[in-house]
């Protein structure tokens, strides 16, 4: 039988994943939350929730003796630890085994078996599964080691996963730098900062094996899912079954999945991931001892409900499916929704999110996992990850095309995200014929970055500023006819718009609509406005624009997956001397910081002379670490920040001064730009 009680030791989607799962089992569901997360989606869901005591993720959701003695409090049967944070933790598989509380994953000796990458390649070796050589020890160890290796090298977290902790290291000079900062990094999400390295193969694809094993010895798996479209070792999109390999390969990487998971007598869902190259050779890569951030595209070709499994094999019960009887059926693509800015280099983008409309769902046929509903806060101490986009159809090419339409229809303003270059990435003709690899991201951001500009011109930007006068001086369709008419006399019927510079948009007619901006005049045709959006038709084409405004005041429009921040001359024209926009990297040589975060390293010292691109200071946001760069050759004048300080978006971080023989036009107007940053964190696959 299943359980009667069980707590989720997590947050954000996956514990919703699971709740909706366990409610459709009839079971009580108990919930986890930090002081950030009181007003949190999965709060208001679970049956019962407990608050977290403490400060940090240390301090909550890490902190495993605190959430076994509230789920002892809770008289919980077993806890599900959902992906990341404890789920791949030894030690807390074992706390809840003596607690007498189930964990709903494998025993502490498989994780501990797989959870370090030395140990796992280790024992593939022994049971004939081919893996990648590497070398593991101390940082003096690894540096001695690298001078005999060739370049490139990958250098990873030794008890990692889900692609934090990793680096790329092309140049000897580069390793010691890169060594600490993927040490520390490790640290800091894993509670370990032992790393190594191993050759770096070129142009790989990475495709992982889903299993099911259960404590009497069963072990199945349900094909394989292709997650080769990565950015940074963070995967972006996934689909299953992968495109790229043959029956023949498919059955032999599951058999070789299955192996494994029987020699280790594992149990539970796990994911075996492996690296093909261009021939077709695969090597093992690690395996992932927990559900997976991209389970829902398996759960799509199958029909098998994997937390659902989960539950069934943790309370010991028998797998329910033989091999022969997992069926694939159609194809299913997932693209992850991230906030941050793909135009500044994928920094993250933390904070309000003013609107959010996701796109109508079909039942087995397009589906959201997110925590976020409508407006809220996204806190830079979390994953940036805001939703998983799901499509399925009966092949490929439909299912690319449903996820190019369901991503049109997706608006989330007030922060930046990543919606339309995952647009523009998905209608590549090289993704849609599978000529891909884990450095796809990498090798087309050129042609990503033109292709996202044209796009933004299919929409003209003054209707952009159209649709935000009409929005600031027509009320809401209403049925009054004072209503109707009387924003002309209440509010006028023309409104300057500032976007970089002011424009006096002004309504000359209604019905239809005549539109004037400077000494341009527009017509627009079936004109309805709604309390956030508003559609008409422009030379017979239809557009609709979403509209809103955060808690600081500032007021976004959008359509088809452009976002534009615009504001009313009146709001702005009290406050002289200010930017309606950034003003970062002042001509005074200011150096802020582009996000909220963390200072986890300040290089820079008062006095110090420094040269173009070099590092500044290290900022960790939603667990990656991001350089701030001199924008100029110049002289540190003054440091503000120290190491382990919180600091907001747009704080003064470094004072600059630029060098005489620098401070030409050009350097100087390329001041006035924002401090640049190079995120450097290598975040890969879950």
């Amino acid at each position: 039988m299943y359980y009667k009680r069980i707590l989720i030791a997590n947050r954000g989607e996956i514990a919703l994943r699971v709740i909706k799962t366990a409610k459709n089992l009839g079971i009580h569901t108990v919930a986890l939350y930090s002081e950030q997360d009181r007003d949190a989606e999965h709060v208001l869901q679970a049956d019962e929730a407990f608050l977290l005591k403490g400060v940090g993720l240390h301090e909550t959701y890490l902190n495993a003796q605190q959430i076994v003695d509230v789920a002892r409090k809770a008289k919980a049967d077993a806890i599900h630890p959902g992906y990341g944070f404890l789920a791949e933790n030894a030690e807390f598989s074992k706390l809840c085994a003596d607690s007498g509380i189930d964990f709903v994953g494998p025993d502490a000796k498989a994780i501990e078996l797989m959870g370090n990458k030395v140990n796992a390649r280790e024992f593939a070796k022994t049971i004939g599964v081919p893996v990648l050589e590497g070398v593991v020890g101390d940082q003096q160890t690894l540096l001695a080691a690298s001078k005999n290796l060739k370049f490139p090298l990958l250098i990873k977290a030794a008890a990692g996963g889900g692609g934090k902790g990793m680096r790329i290291v092309h140049e000897p000079k580069d390793m010691q730098a890169a060594l600490e900062s993927t040490s520390r990094e490790a640290a800091s999400y894993f509670g370990d900062g032992a790393v190594l390295i191993e050759k770096y193969i070129e142009n790989p694809r990475h495709i992982e094996v889903q299993v099911l094993a259960d404590k009497h010895g069963n072990v199945i798996h349900l094909f394989e899912r292709e997650c080769s479209i990565q950015r940074r070792f963070q995967k972006v999109i996934e689909e299953a079954p992968s495109p790229t390999l043959t029956p023949e390969l498919r059955q032999k990487m599951g058999e070789t999945a299955v192996l494994l998971a029987q020699k280790m007598n594992y149990s539970n869902a796990g994911t075996v991931e492996f690296l093909v190259d261009e021939d077709l050779n695969f090597y093992f890569l690690e395996m992932n001892t927990r559900i997976q951030v991209e389970h829902p595209v398996t759960e799509m070709i199958t029909g098998i409900d994997l937390v659902e499994q989960q539950l069934l094999v943790a309370s010991g019960r028998s797998l329910p499916l033989k091999q022969d009887e997992v069926q694939l059926k159609g194809h299913a693509i997932e693209a992850r929704i991230y906030a941050e800015d793909p135009e500044k280099d994928f920094i993250p983008s933390p904070g309000e999110i003013s609107f959010y409309e996701a796109p109508k769902l079909f039942a087995g046929r397009l589906r959201l996992d997110s925590a976020i509903t409508g407006p809220c806060v996204v806190h830079p101490d979390f994953d940036p990850m805001i939703a998983k986009l799901v499509v399925w159809d009966e092949n490929r090419d439909l299912a690319i095309e449903r996820l190019h339409l369901a991503l049109h229809d997706y608006q989330i303003h007030g922060i930046k995200n990543n919606i339309m270059y995952l647009h523009t990435l998905v209608n590549t003709e090289s993704f849609k014929q599978n000529q891909i690899s884990t450095h796809f991201c990498q090798h087309h951001a050129n042609e990503l970055n033109q292709i996202m500009l044209k796009e933004k011109e299919d929409v003209p930007s003054f209707l952009f500023h159209i649709s935000f006068a009409l929005f600031e001086l027509c009320p809401k369709k209403s049925d009054s006819v004072w209503d109707q008419i009387g924003y002309w006399r209440m509010n006028g019927t023309r409104l300057r718009v500032l976007d970089g510079e002011s424009l006096d948009v002004e309504i000359l007619e209604k019905n239809p609509y005549r539109i004037k901006i400077g000494e341009c005049k527009y017509s627009l045709e079936n004109l309805q406005i709604e309390e956030n959006y508003m559609t008409f038709e422009y030379e017979s084409a239809r557009y609709r624009f979403y509209r809103s405004k955060n808690l600081e005041g500032k007021s976004f429009v959008s359509c088809r997956g452009i976002v534009r921040q615009l504001e009313r001359w009146s709001e702005v024209q009290a406050k002289p001397g200010e930017s309606s926009h950034d003003n970062l990297g002042a001509t005074d040589g200011r150096i802020l910081s582009p996000m909220p975060g963390k200072i986890v390293k300040v290089k820079a010292k008062a006095g110090q002379s420094v040269a173009k691109g070099e590092v500044l200071v290290i900022v960790e946001a939603m667990k990656m670490e991001n350089n701030i760069l001199a924008p100029f050759e110049g002289k540190i004048e003054k440091v503000f920040v120290e190491e382990g300080e919180q600091v907001r978006n747009e704080t003064e971080l470094i004072r600059l001064s630029a060098n005489q023989k620098f401070a030409s036009k050009d350097e100087k107007d390329n001041s006035k730009s924002r401090a640049n940053t190079s995120t450097r964190a290598k975040i890969g696959s879950r």
